[in-house]
């Protein structure tokens, strides 16, 4: 099916910058998501410093692991806004 918009390029402009707000704010929405996550990693490992428990090595994995999907995930979204700024400059 093919929809044919017929809006202009300053509205298509101007809808692509609404977009990059939303990117530009869950890009700190991850970031603070981050710098909460090292603060738990830092929290658990003090409290848990010398444990061998398998749940403590568990948890930290998992914390680990969720830092490194927050990596790529803010990763993904410097490269989505950059496309997205280069196809509004192509218009």
């Amino acid at each position: 099916m093919n929809i044919v918009s017929n809006i202009s390029v300053a509205e298509l402009k101007s809808a692509i910058a609404a977009a990059l707000q939303q990117v530009r704010d869950g890009q700190a929405a991850i970031t603070a998501a981050r710098g909460n996550i090292e603060a738990a990693q830092g929290g658990l490992n003090a409290v848990t410093a010398g444990s061998g428990h398998e749940a403590v090595a568990t948890a930290q994995a998992a914390l680990a692991q969720a830092t490194t999907e927050l990596e790529q995930s803010l990763a993904a979204t410097f490269a989505a806004a950059e496309q997205a700024e280069a196809y509004a400059a192509t218009l």
